[in-house]
């Protein structure tokens, strides 16, 4: 549910960036410290809009990295650990049909 409600606000976002850039048409000076140009206010606010996209895009693809790492250096540790102590983690189906068994045969509702 919290993709749909980020991808729902997401578009928002761009329709109302898009409604924006498209009021403001008027060239703009744009001093680039070597040079200056004039260039139609639509196209500064979408490249800005485009390249704060890239950099977040960029920086949540860093982190999703970065915790797959993790994940993967945890789980060998985890395995490691296992194989040495040889402990096995117990099957949530079978405690759940041996609660069942306890109760007298009735299954919960």
């Amino acid at each position: 549910m919290k993709m749909q409600w980020s991808l729902i606000f997401g578009l928002l976002f761009a329709l109302l960036t898009a409604i924006f850039a498209v009021i403001n048409v008027d060239p703009v000076k744009v001093n680039f410290m070597f040079a200056e140009v004039n260039i139609p206010l639509i196209l500064l606010i979408l490249g800005c809009t485009l390249i704060g996209g890239i950099i977040v895009g960029s920086y949540g693809i860093f982190r999703q990295y970065k915790l797959q790492k993790t994940v993967k250096h945890l789980s060998a540790q985890l395995a490691q650990v296992q194989a040495e102590t040889g402990y096995a983690f117990p099957d949530p189906a079978a405690n759940k049909a041996g609660s069942e068994e306890d109760a007298g045969g009735l299954k919960p509702s």
